[in-house]
């Protein structure tokens, strides 16, 4: 079941037009990384702690349906965004490229058509199954004690499904790097879990690995990024509020993103080989919202 799906979403990706440029046909995303937690996995109790009492666990997300179930697996995926729409992110020092935008907003659609297309998939062979970014009991929480989260966050189920650690500009640093985008859907489905092989939530960021790099600090045309972390309120208000109003009528979109911080940074398409290996690291936690 677990390859049987992973083809299905690969070819998903590979084949839909939803996941196109409209003018020259090339991909917003490249081939996804896929991977699973176990819905019972201690990390997602932990969250509560980590982000707020507010984050809900699959469990909790799945007693909000009708009727209620019982959830075994969460299915997480990265779709690495591609390498000419980075490239056109790297000269970029205010607002982010063309490609850049449409990618946050269509490719963004076309992830949530994954996600419905996962569900789908899943409900057709006899399973119940939930996209929490779409599910009605999702919330945004500006307030909390970790600055503006949500009540389900796309990295932190990714990293309990092993598909990356955290960096420095809060984003999730997988085997194909940090530009992405992330999605998830619970199931009442067993299967296989992906082995966590990293041994910090955070070794695979050479700030945090060795001290060096820091590369996304000065990427960050507002100075939301420094050697203390991210803020999160104004990094929100430059791209939500500000970049939006200054290129989105141009580029033909309501929402932007930046990634700035995420191109021509050595983490942008890969794990950074560093001094040492992120498997050196050796820090408790499950990463900060």
């Amino acid at each position: 079941m677990r390859d049987t799906l992973c083809r299905m979403m690969m070819r998903f990706v590979r084949e839909e037009p939803g996941n196109r440029f409209p003018e020259e046909g090339s991909p917003y995303f490249a081939e996804p990384l896929i991977g699973f937690a176990a819905a019972d996995d201690p990390l997602f109790a932990q969250y509560k702690t980590v982000i707020g009492p507010f984050h809900l666990t699959p469990a909790e997300l799945a007693l909000e349906e009708s009727p209620p179930w019982r959830p075994a697996t969460v299915i997480c995926w990265a779709l690495p965004i591609s390498e000419e729409t980075r490239r056109s992110n790297r000269s970029e020092t205010t607002y982010p490229s063309r490609s850049w935008a449409l990618t946050r907003e269509h490719g963004e659609a076309f992830n949530a058509a994954l996600r419905r297309q996962v569900v789908q998939f899943l409900v057709d062979a006899g399973y119940r199954a939930l996209a929490p970014q779409l599910h009605p009991a999702w919330r945004e929480y500006r307030d909390s004690p970790v600055g503006i989260a949500s009540s389900w966050s796309e990295r932190h189920a990714a990293y309990a499904a092993g598909l990356g650690t955290f960096s420095l500009n809060d984003a999730l640093i997988t085997p194909a790097g940090i530009a992405h985008r992330l999605g998830s859907v619970i199931t009442d489905a067993h299967l296989e879990p992906t082995a966590r092989t990293s041994t910090d939530h955070r070794s695979n960021c050479l700030w945090y690995r060795e001290g060096s790099c820091g590369a996304c600090i000065g990427r960050c045309p507002v100075g939301a990024l420094s050697r203390d972390g991210h803020d999160k309120r104004r990094c929100r208000e430059h791209v939500y509020a500000t970049v939006p109003g200054a290129v989105g009528e141009k580029f033909g979109v309501t929402s932007t993103g930046c990634g700035l911080c995420q191109t021509k940074v050595p983490c942008e398409d890969r794990v950074p080989a560093g001094k040492l290996s992120p498997l050196a690291v050796r820090q408790p936690g499950a990463g900060g919202e």
